[in-house]
């Protein structure tokens, strides 16, 4: 089985992802050979990589936690739109889950501080509604734990409300009603 041709292959329909998942599921393909993919960053497939990923994510985020330390290294380094949005939404997929189950999980303080800096880097900096979304949902659960990230977050919210989409409006309604 040839990893590239199979993320060629791969596209947003839930079909394709849904086929990729279940090679990750059934060990054709590990996890490592595709997190090799998501790390060639300027590769035409390495949002392919982060898409299965994070639909493998959604299905269940105990795969991916042999590789966190790994994953969260290369958080930084994504700055292609493609790949930004499904590290955002896995960051969310971990954080949410993290919180969830009352601070019992393998995010470590360093892997939470290090997503905390990264969401606050995509909710200030030219990305899309989708990771500045799901940066706002991470911010508000760590939030919880870090008392500093509130006041920052509400601040950061507030000034840019008046220039963003109806989506961005939308999420940052709700998540400064629940601060």
């Amino acid at each position: 089985m040839d990893l590239y041709s199979e993320l060629e292959l791969l596209d947003h329909s839930k079909q394709k992802r849904e086929k990729f998942c279940l090679l990750l599921r059934t060990e054709t393909i590990s996890v490592a050979e595709v997190m090799d993919v998501a790390e060639k960053i300027n590769s035409t497939v390495s949002y392919k990589a982060l898409w299965a990923l994070e639909f493998m994510c959604r299905e269940s985020i105990q795969n991916l936690l042999p590789h966190l330390d790994r994953f969260i290294k290369l958080l930084p380094k994504i700055h292609l739109d493609s790949g930004v949005r499904p590290a955002a939404k896995i960051c969310e997929y971990l954080i949410v889950e993290h919180y969830k189950n009352n601070n019992i999980h393998t995010l470590s303080l360093d892997n939470r501080k290090a997503i905390t800096s990264i969401c606050f880097d995509w909710l200030i900096t030219d990305q899309r509604v989708a990771p500045k979304a799901y940066s706002m949902t991470c911010l508000l659960h760590l939030g919880t734990e870090f008392k500093w990230i509130h006041p920052e977050l509400k601040i950061i919210l507030e000034n840019n409300y008046v220039y963003q989409t109806a989506a961005y409006k939308a999420r940052a309604r709700e998540i400064l009603r629940r601060l």
